[in-house]
């Protein structure tokens, strides 16, 4: 493929046709409003809405996955990992994150700033539970993010695994298999317009607090742009 094959990507320019989003359409607090565009992204036939990238860094160096949110409450956002992953190591180094959900089809975002903290190891055994019983052996199997020889040999220990978890009964959690909670407090939500004139609406902490639960803990700001 040439070099310039796909260099006039301002082609792929879509115009944002979608209504406004006006203070008054904006929930109290941000949680309430991240779950109510969860749920009408899922509605809408997203794919795997609750996906998003979660930004870590490490020694000054920023890093970026995409991750499967498990949980949207007052407390925050929850999901699960290797804790011996990349971004496992990076969060029990440094807990301050960011992250974006991206809904390209209802040309929505939402943009947030925080911390994590793990979380209890009730909660991980609670979650870790409803997995499939394939994904629990691969929680197991994988040294997520370490240099392995090659595809077949991660399928053997599998195999392995597997054949070793069919005489012990339920699956339990890995000892290297944990879970974050990340407790936001900057969240912006973002809605395409026409013109490129967007709503951009965000709920920033009164004071930066371990939690920020209540409505009368965001001050909300129109930004332009």
């Amino acid at each position: 493929m040439a070099m310039d094959a796909y260099g006039d990507l301002n082609r792929l320019r879509v115009r944002y046709e979608t209504g406004p989003f006006n203070r008054s359409l904006l929930a109290d607090e941000p949680y309430a409003q991240l779950v109510e565009w969860l749920v009408a992204a899922e509605r809408a036939g997203v794919v795997e809405p609750n996906a998003f990238s979660l930004a870590t860094t490490l020694d000054g160096q920023p890093d970026v996955r995409v991750v499967l949110a498990k949980s949207v409450t007052s407390d925050g956002i929850s999901f699960f990992t290797n804790l011996n992953s990349a971004k496992g190591r990076q969060l029990l180094t440094n807990n301050r994150i960011a992250g974006c959900f991206a809904w390209i089809e209802q040309h929505r975002q939402v943009r947030f700033q925080g911390s994590a903290e793990r979380l209890p190891d009730t909660a991980v055994a609670d979650y870790f539970a409803t997995r499939p019983r394939d994904a629990q052996i691969g929680a197991w199997v994988s040294a997520q993010s370490s240099v392995i020889v090659d595809r077949e040999s991660l399928v053997e220990a599998y195999r392995r695994k597997e054949r070793e978890f069919d005489l012990a009964g339920p699956v339990p959690v890995p000892p290297h298999w944990g879970g974050f909670l990340l407790r936001p407090d900057l969240v912006e939500f973002w809605q395409g317009q026409p013109s490129r004139l967007h709503d951009r609406l965000r709920f920033r902490g009164r004071v930066q607090q371990p939690s920020l639960n209540t409505a009368g803990d965001w001050i909300v700001e129109r930004l332009a742009p």
